[in-house]
């Protein structure tokens, strides 16, 4: 069930079996030659959502916009303070909190909201206790990156052997061919795989990598190998999921 397919009353129902929520978080940037700008937020939406069909949860809408100023180099590219995705963040989460929801599960496509993300964790329950002291409630967040689990590693190291990299990367573009086959797109990459490395700010990487990619041989991607990254992540953070619910 998504939250924003549903109607109030159907929410209100759910909410007398379950307390949790899965929270899609990507963001909307350049993802090299042949990745799409919206990537981040694509594989976060339809991973989320197989989870919820799996278990199910009730699924948020995406936030689309995350922390990714190393990119506004490339056009298209959008992003928010790291202060402003706070805010973000902790007014979803306390929208939320009223109607009864207290257990929120964030599945992230994107590495650079996740220090933003878990700041904003902090901030949470901070006000929460700051507003209620001990009547306070149980409020929990968690935070998973869809690709960090043992089968998605696995099926990324079979599948390109070596030629992941860190940014535009094979597995994401070929989540999202999977997801958008009609949105493929193709261009020719010189060299195969891109230098890896590191950065200061964003003319500095698009300095160091002038189309985009870190590391990575996106042109391997595949709609087939998108398929089963997205069931191997699925299978993986459905069972992250179920034992957030039932941690004491």
């Amino acid at each position: 069930m998504q939250l924003h397919l549903s109607t109030w009353a159907e929410v209100e129902a759910y909410l007398k079996t379950s307390k949790g929520i899965i929270m899609p978080i990507g963001s909307t940037e350049q993802h090299g030659p042949n990745g799409l700008v919206g990537t981040d937020a694509i594989c976060a939406e339809v991973i989320a959502k197989g989870v919820g069909d799996a278990t199910g949860a009730l699924v948020g809408p995406t936030i689309p916009v995350g922390m990714a100023v190393h990119h506004m180099e490339f056009p298209g590219s959008m992003t928010l303070k790291p202060s402003t995705l706070i805010a973000v963040l902790r007014d979803y989460v306390g929208s939320l909190a009223e109607h009864g929801f207290e257990r929120f599960f964030f599945v992230n496509g994107h590495g650079g909201n996740i220090a933003t993300v878990r700041a904003a964790f902090y901030e949470i329950h901070a006000e929460n206790r700051a507003l209620r002291g001990r009547d306070a409630p149980d409020l929990r967040c968690a935070l998973v990156n869809w690709w960090e689990n043992g089968e998605v590693g696995r099926l990324s190291r079979e599948l390109y052997q070596g030629k992941e990299g860190s940014h535009a990367t094979p597995s994401e573009v070929s989540v999202t061919q999977y997801a958008y086959p009609e949105s493929i797109k193709s261009a020719a990459m010189e060299p195969e795989q891109a230098p890896a490395g590191g950065f200061h700010d964003a003319r500095d990487f698009r300095r160091r990598y002038p189309d985009g990619r870190i590391g990575s041989a996106p042109g391997l991607a595949r709609p087939e190998h998108g398929r089963q990254l997205y069931e191997a992540a699925v299978g993986a953070i459905s069972a992250q999921y179920r034992a957030f619910l039932s941690e004491g």
